[in-house]
């Protein structure tokens, strides 16, 4: 683990705002997802974090990948390009799949001749998967309860489950393959009944196709939402892997392939970021300090998902409660209001940690402020 005078160091040699990945975390978080889900094939969440050095990372230590653009796919894809072409073709058709429900044509029409793994959920994907990529295979994306997830998606994402089974047999009558059933529970899930629900969800949908005649299906994708350990009201990873293996062993034979899609999980803990107090105040009788990264940056996550990153100082000294604000001349970059923090001078150094997904990934160029600087450790 990075220490905190390393972070200092880092922060003082390559200038801030400054975002630190350590490989040797992904590779740790990585190996624990394997330890305690090892019949469950690990497809990374590019969109959690696609820096190419975090892929790569995870690639050499025998991930999957789950996209959902053509950049994501061709950032993977960079990994095996120079491979022979059948192995390579194997390799796609074995470690990605493209989980993004609604696809253009053009996406699909450039990922066809991959002969890609798609999620769907509604019959106008199907009809347009069979006709602009009618060799991809496709896998139902169900709705599911996301009760207690930081960030929902059933709203958005999902087949209701009574309709499931009629879309399988469509796209069979389309001349396609629908390979298994998908589901999320929602990002950092700490209701672990959620995926308890969705199990027993898919077992049943299982056995309505194979009553209707469709036995196709080898594979189970039980998507994301595991949670990373921002604090100490999350639960160990091991407690919930115990209860999905537990469902997995009792509703599924050892013959239905288990994906999922962990990328909060991966990635939250291998990242920190450094920044700089730029400027300071006292408003409202509270102290104030304006640092030079913030919500439109690397603190992105505050407004799009829903998490919250303390703002740690490397000065030592008698605390308050104080504001920190980012650079930018909007008044919603705000990191927080309530933040624990000594006295702090301009060109003092504060940093985060655990802000490695969904921060530097939805970083702007708002109001002319560029992304925090990214340096690796550990490769």
């Amino acid at each position: 683990m990075i220490t905190k005078a390393q972070l200092k160091r880092l922060g003082r040699e390559h200038g801030t705002p400054l975002f630190v990945v350590d490989h040797d975390a992904l590779r740790r978080n990585y190996r624990e997802f394997r330890k305690y889900l090892p019949r469950v094939q690990a497809y990374y969440a590019v969109k959690a974090n696609p820096l190419p050095e975090i892929v790569r990372t995870l690639y050499r230590e025998g991930a999957s990948f789950d996209v959902a653009s053509m950049p994501e796919f061709n950032i993977v894809y960079d990994n095996v390009r120079a491979t022979p072409p059948r192995e390579r073709q194997d390799w796609i058709w074995d470690k990605i799949i493209y989980a993004n429900p609604n696809k253009p044509e053009e996406t699909l029409e450039e990922l066809n001749q991959y002969k890609p793994l798609v999620t769907f959920d509604n019959a106008e994907e199907l009809h347009k998967i069979r006709a602009h990529a009618p060799q991809a295979g496709v896998v139902l994306r169900l709705k599911v309860p996301n009760t207690g997830a930081m960030v929902e998606l059933s709203s958005k994402f999902g087949a209701a489950p009574g309709e499931a089974v009629d879309l399988i047999l469509l796209a069979e009558r389309l001349g396609l393959t629908c390979e298994g059933l998908s589901f999320h529970v929602g990002s950092q899930t700490t209701n672990f009944e959620n995926y308890v629900q969705a199990l027993a969800l898919c077992a049943n949908l299982f056995r309505e196709a194979s009553d209707r005649g469709y036995r196709k299906m080898n594979l189970l994708d039980i998507g994301g939402g595991f949670p990373a350990p921002y604090d100490d009201t999350v639960k160990p990873f091991r407690e919930l892997a115990r209860t999905i293996g537990r469902e997995l062993g009792r509703l599924f034979p050892k013959e239905i392939q288990i994906l999922a899609e962990p990328g909060r999980f991966l990635v939250a803990t291998a990242c920190a970021c450094v920044s700089k107090v730029i400027g300071k105040a006292v408003r409202d009788g509270k102290p104030s300090y304006y640092i030079n990264d913030g919500v439109y940056h690397t603190y992105s996550g505050v407004i799009f998902d829903h998490c919250k990153y303390p703002v740690r100082a490397f000065r030592k000294g008698p605390e308050r409660i104080s504001a920190v604000y980012g650079p930018t001349c909007d008044a919603l970059d705000v990191i927080s209001m309530a933040e624990n923090l000594p006295e702090l001078e301009r060109d003092d150094l504060v940093y985060s940690v655990n802000i490695g997904a969904y921060s530097h990934a939805s970083s702007t160029y708002f109001n002319g402020f560029p992304p925090a600087k990214v340096v690796h450790v550990n490769t």
